[in-house]
């Protein structure tokens, strides 16, 4: 059930891709009964080999002293590749891939597995809130958790208020998200919200400027670091979000908006018809050694 000062104990979490590992991890490591959900047994061992190797080699995310060991964390969370268990879920947090056809027929599915009272919050980071809340019968109880990558390790989440999102849940949000360690800034609903509608337009632009020759990948992310103090330049940032992510994304802006703002650059395209997908792969506008995906 939802406590008022806790936020829900019992989360589903859809998707055991990087993102959905490390809300799953998050969520455990602060004490939430975790139902980690994807389509096969081999993703979810992925997912449970990478829980483990973070947890192992990098700490406690948390940063702090007596927090619940390894094993503890690892208990909270039952990995499946069906919706067992979901009617217990008080709340759900999907992060399947950016591809509407990928997203639109998993909330049906929630709404028939998981209890009236029980809210959904899609981790995208450019499709409508509103959009997706039609797909229930709780449009009300739907809403957006922009969450970013390393999740264990960034202190706030772009909440995003669909058209009928009550105030009731974005307070179960916003305490969910507080017994996460993190702070949730609500934003209202148009794609791409706050982040990725600034965001996607400078890296695709960066990319413009690798393919038009204007300068070389690390002399574009260190005019970012150097001149601006950003702490990573844009082209490292999309390896770090994965370089297909953010294809998808520009393009969700594009067809949303209709705007040639959004056209995704043709390099950007052909870098993830060739797999060169960023950290996750080994090879995006850099390259990564081994184990160095997120």
């Amino acid at each position: 059930m939802t406590d008022v000062q806790t936020g829900p104990r019992t989360v589903g979490v859809v998707g055991a891709g990087v993102m959905g590992v490390g809300v799953a991890q998050n969520l455990a490591q602060t004490g939430h009964r975790v139902l980690l959900v994807d389509v096969s047994e081999a993703v979810l061992e992925r997912a449970r080999a990478e829980l483990e190797r973070s947890l192992r080699f990098h700490g406690m995310f948390s940063g702090q002293k007596g927090g619940p060991r390894p094993a503890e964390v690892m208990a909270r969370i039952t990995f499946a590749t069906g919706y067992d268990g979901f009617e217990q879920a008080d709340f759900v947090v999907e992060n399947v891939t950016e591809k509407w056809e990928l997203k639109s027929p998993i909330y049906p599915v929630l709404d028939e597995a998981c209890p009236p009272h029980a809210c959904f919050a899609a981790n995208t980071s450019a499709y409508s809130i509103t959009r997706i809340g039609s797909l229930t019968q709780r449009p009300d109880r739907v809403l957006g958790m922009h969450f970013m990558n390393p999740v264990p390790l960034k202190p706030t989440v772009e909440v995003i208020r669909g058209f009928h999102t009550s105030p009731e849940t974005i307070g179960t949000a916003q305490a969910l998200l507080a017994a996460m360690g993190k702070e949730g800034i609500v934003v209202n609903d148009m794609p791409g919200f706050v982040s990725n509608r600034v965001l996607m337009l400078t890296i695709n632009e960066a990319v413009w400027l690798v393919q038009d020759q204007v300068a070389t990948a690390e002399d574009v992310d260190r005019i970012f670091v150097t001149c601006f103090g950003h702490k990573m330049g844009p082209l490292a940032t999309a390896d770090l979000i994965g370089l297909d992510t953010i294809l998808y994304s520009v393009e969700v802006l594009h067809e949303s908006y209709g705007d040639p703002k959004f056209r995704p650059c043709p390099l950007l395209k052909k870098m993830v018809d060739a797999g060169l997908h960023g950290r996750k792969n080994g090879r995006g506008f850099f390259e990564y050694g081994a184990g160095a995906g997120a």
